[in-house]
């Protein structure tokens, strides 16, 4: 039965016992045992226990028994996704404030399938002076040792994407973002990778039913044509494998906060892409602000920063409080977005609190519970 608390994505149900291996590998190491002669001088019993034991081990890694531990007309759990961004202080620095420190445990309590960092993990881009390599290298150790680290002795994958303070595409900092890809090269997530030429830059992978996709989003202004072309051809070719898409990158589509309102991509062949690949949500941080946004068919959540500046979302006096966000991700159906604030991460961020609205210059963002849902059909 220990079988059955598998879910076919790889990830736990929030009351089952954590499992070390992948569901695949029992069904490889069977495989393995029954090769040639081997097979056949056992038992007709044996034959066939080990028969049924690859039967079980096929059919839950092949999504065949999903849905086999959930209770009777009930839906099985959603895969739960926990976003954040912006952990860095001020340049070159090594310190992480007690924020991080709690965010990090409390993330490890909630035990997601995946987080997924949206940037600004060190404080780079210094321009006088510029950053040796020692230091940059620092600074790196300082965020493994405060998040990668724990993470992953608790066994919880993190997707991350570049921020400008992290591996800016200035040609300036061409050592920071060496050093930036040397780092996460190390220390891929155990995903599904679905297209990783370019890891850890632009790249993208499967968690369940959703695709996920970094985007390389570190510099202000409209994306270059290759990485569109990317975009459009990944969403093309595997998007409508999944019920879910889910895109991830730095710097906004459009503006969220007081302070950067010109700090943001404005791509319009980019936001062409992502409505018709279908794009459920798109990721970013920069901004330091929590908001769950919504333009023409697509979601936009902005996410607070657990490091340094907060900042007010536009129109609004009030710094934006510190924490993280919970994507809860159904099999079918629309994702629910949560913010949780800090100290303790427990207590939500209420959409009343935020504005209805977040009009600037280029773009009107409406809050995401003020927006008709679409029809199921017109997101097939």
């Amino acid at each position: 039965m220990a079988l059955l608390a598998w879910s076919a994505d790889g990830s736990l149900r929030r009351d089952a016992v954590p499992v070390a291996d992948p569901p695949r590998d029992p069904c490889r190491a069977r495989v393995r045992t029954c090769e040639g002669a081997r097979c056949a001088s056992l038992p007709a019993r044996g034959r066939w226990a080990v028969l049924g034991a690859l039967l079980v081990a096929v059919l839950v890694g092949g999504g065949w028994l999903r849905d086999a531990g959930a209770e009777p007309g009930k839906a099985p759990a959603p895969l739960r996704v926990i976003v954040i961004s912006d952990l860095n202080e001020s340049y070159g620095s090594t310190r992480y404030s007690d924020n991080v420190a709690r965010a990090v445990g409390r993330i490890i309590d909630l035990r997601p399938a995946l987080i997924i960092n949206t940037g600004d993990m060190v404080a780079g881009q210094r321009l006088r002076p510029p950053l040796a390599r020692s230091e940059i290298e620092g600074m790196w150790s300082a965020f493994h040792l405060a998040v990668t680290e724990p993470l992953t002795r608790a066994g919880l994958p993190m997707a991350v994407t570049p921020g400008n303070h992290d591996a800016s595409s200035g040609q300036r900092f061409t050592l920071e973002r060496e050093i930036y890809r040397q780092q996460w090269q190390a220390r891929r997530p155990r995903v599904e990778f679905v297209d990783s030429e370019h890891y850890p830059f632009s790249y993208a992978f499967a968690v369940g039913r959703a695709l996920f996709i970094s985007l390389d989003a570190t510099f202000v202004g409209p994306m270059s044509e290759r990485e569109r072309l990317w975009l459009s051809e990944v969403l093309a070719r595997h998007g409508g494998q999944y019920a879910h898409r889910i895109v991830f990158g730095h710097v906004p589509l459009w503006p969220f906060a007081s302070g950067r309102e010109t700090d943001y991509l404005g791509d319009e062949k980019l936001e062409a892409i992502l409505q018709e690949g279908r794009v459920d949500l798109v990721l970013s941080g920069h901004h330091h602000a929590y908001y769950p946004g919504a333009k023409d068919g697509v979601r936009y959540v902005s996410q607070a920063c657990l490091g340094a500046a907060p900042r007010p979302l536009i129109g609004t006096p009030a710094h934006s409080e510190r924490a993280i966000t919970v994507l809860e991700i159904p099999q079918a159906g629309p994702i629910g977005v949560e913010a949780y604030r800090a100290p303790d991460y427990i207590e939500p961020i209420h959409r009343h609190a935020l504005p209805a609205r977040i009009v600037s210059r280029r773009a009107m963002l409406l809050r995401d519970d003020v927006v008709p849902e679409q029809p199921a059909e017109s997101k097939k």
